[in-house]
């Protein structure tokens, strides 16, 4: 059984308005056996879509290698607009050593809500996947029912949106939206052609791909 630990501490600052969910970075990272064109830094493997997400819709002109030069441009951008990164997943076992959310048994989350509470500012989360099991929006609801808190549904279209009250500091209600993003991952890109809008984009411009589709999606909300 392999002990898959995540390799990052949230990346939380007191401006910070929103916070990136996802669940667990791939066993390598915590091997420490990065390869070319890896970064050492959350959302850092060469095969994630999110940064290249990012830096098509703003530019970013990111290095996509294992420097400190990499992971300062990330943290840089992430200072800038006002966004932490804090995955819900602290730990978990796998029997076979791959980065599948459904492959994790024994799962143990991070305290998000009370992380939430020590930083007010936060109004939204954006999770890197959605509601299939094991998912950061599953393991999410399940950190809430835990302790006592309900997600209510704004929107069931894709990206799905939810929102769910805590007490802020003076005991009135603090609202906070998490909106589940289509997963960043080429494993989702099977997912993404079978969904109706981008059936309908796709028929109406035959070179409309799923990285199009996507950063449409992301730039909505970062």
């Amino acid at each position: 059984m392999f002990a898959h630990t995540h390799p990052y501490e949230p990346f939380l600052f007191e401006e910070a308005t929103r916070w990136i969910v996802g669940t667990l970075p791939p066993p390598r990272f915590t091997q420490g056996l990065l390869r070319e064109g890896d970064v050492d830094f959350c959302y850092g493997s060469r095969d994630g879509q999110l940064w290249p997400i990012l830096d098509r819709i703003f530019g970013l002109e990111l290095a996509y290698e294992s420097s400190p030069r990499a992971v300062e441009q990330r943290k840089s951008f992430l200072r800038k607009r006002k966004i932490g990164i804090c995955d819900v997943v602290a730990r978990a076992d796998r029997e076979k050593i791959d980065a599948s959310d459904q492959g994790m048994k024994n799962i143990r989350l991070r305290d998000l809500l009370g992380l939430l509470r020590k930083y007010p500012g936060v109004e939204q989360l954006l999770f890197t996947g959605g509601s299939s099991k094991n998912g950061p929006e599953y393991l999410f609801r399940r950190h809430l029912r835990e302790n006592g808190v309900r997600m209510l549904r704004i929107s069931h279209r894709v990206p799905r949106i939810h929102q769910f009250q805590i007490p802020a500091a003076d005991g009135s209600p603090r609202l906070i939206t998490t909106v589940s993003l289509t997963a960043p991952s080429g494993s989702a890109n099977r997912a993404v052609g079978g969904l109706p809008e981008y059936k309908t984009r796709k028929a109406n411009d035959p070179n409309y791909t799923v990285m199009d589709f996507r950063e449409e999606q992301y730039r909505r909300f970062f």
